[in-house]
Formats: C-alpha cells, sequence, structure tokens
C-alpha cells in the first residue's frame, strides 16, 4: 500500500488536477490543493509535530473546515468531537449519491470517507477523484498522509476498535458550515 509522502505522488495529484481541470478549477478546489500539498510537505519531515495530529483534523483541515493559516494552526480533533461535528456540519449520503466523475477541484461539494460509528469514528479520509486509482486523501496512523483506494482504507481500517467492512459511510460537507478552531482542544507539543 502506498501511502507514505512520496514527491511522485503529491507532484503527480496536483499536476492533473490542476492540468484536467484548468478551464473549471473552482477558488475553493484551488485552495483544497494548496492544502493537501502543505500536508505533504509536513509529512515528508523528520518527526514533524504533524504526527500529534489527528485523521480528523487533518481531513477537515484539508476541507477548509477551520478558521486557521495553516496545518499547525489546527486544534486537535478527537473522535467524541469528530462525531460532533460530523452531525453539526456534514450530512450522511449514499455512496451512489457521489457523482461518477466527481473530482473536488472542480466541485463546489466536499465528501468525507467516514470509517467506524458516525457518533464515534476512526478514521475521516477525504473523497478528492472518482476517477483517481486511490481517491481518498488522509492521514494514516502509522504511515502519513497520503492517497488510498476504499479497498486500502478498508483493509487499514476493518477489524479494529470494532469496525467492519460495513463501517464505512459517507457525508457531504453542509454549505458555509465550519467552526472556529478556537472551540476545539489545543495541541502542546513538549520537547
Amino acid at each position: 500500500m502506498l501511502t507514505k509522502h512520496t514527491p511522485n505522488m503529491d507532484a503527480l495529484f496536483l499536476e492533473n488536477a490542476l492540468e484536467h481541470y484548468r478551464p473549471h478549477i473552482s477558488p475553493e478546489g484551488l485552495c483544497t490543493c494548496e492544502r493537501i500539498e502543505e500536508i505533504m510537505m509536513m509529512c515528508a519531515r523528520d518527526n514533524p509535530v504533524y504526527e500529534q495530529i489527528s485523521s480528523f483534523a487533518v481531513a477537515l483541515y484539508t476541507l477548509g473546515h477551520f478558521d486557521c493559516p495553516d496545518l499547525l494552526s489546527v486544534y486537535d480533533v478527537d473522535p467524541v468531537q469528530a462525531g460532533e461535528i460530523l452531525q453539526k456540519h456534514f450530512t450522511r449520503i449514499r455512496a451512489e449519491d457521489i457523482p461518477g466523475s466527481y473530482s473536488i477541484t472542480e466541485s463546489s461539494e466536499q465528501y468525507l470517507l467516514v470509517a467506524g460509528d458516525p457518533l464515534f469514528p476512526a478514521h475521516f479520509a477525504v473523497l478528492t477523484d472518482c476517477a483517481s486509482q486511490r481517491p481518498f486523501f488522509s492521514k494514516l496512523p502509522f504511515f502519513g498522509s497520503g492517497f488510498d483506494s476504499l479497498d486500502e482504507l478498508v483493509g487499514e481500517f476493518a477489524g479494529t476498535d470494532g469496525v467492519s467492512k460495513d463501517d464505512f459511510h459517507y457525508f457531504r460537507k453542509d454549505p458555509g458550515h465550519g467552526i472556529s478552531s478556537e472551540s476545539l482542544g489545543r495541541i502542546y507539543v513538549l520537547k
């Protein structure tokens, strides 16, 4: 499973997204690409502070959910808070409701794949491009950020923390909903 940062992986995503969708790219789509690039650069560092940020915070930051200037300004999100955010700011949908031609760079819609119970999730992954072999972007527990297929994510999380193959759900971000990063817990780094 290729999930670690590689220059080819993030460069390929951004190059394909920008070249293929340049005539149709949305301003929010461009910001999303920039946030993914920022996360991938953080992942490449030795012993990054980024390791202490949850997959929930990474996915929500990717979607522009926080009002903050960069990833290191994001306050961490635990599973309870992640479930509350899903209930308040996202709508549960069926997989069939996602357009087959969906690309985060050109659509105003944003989607999350949620592993586990939506009230107490195990993982968030952002749907980036349905045409890609690895359409989901997320931070995995041990491998850093990267792009994965649904099968890879099911293989990673099914069987852990009570998650089964049937515990993968889709959510659409409600338009205009975001939360202040001050309302979440802080990350403290001790050296």
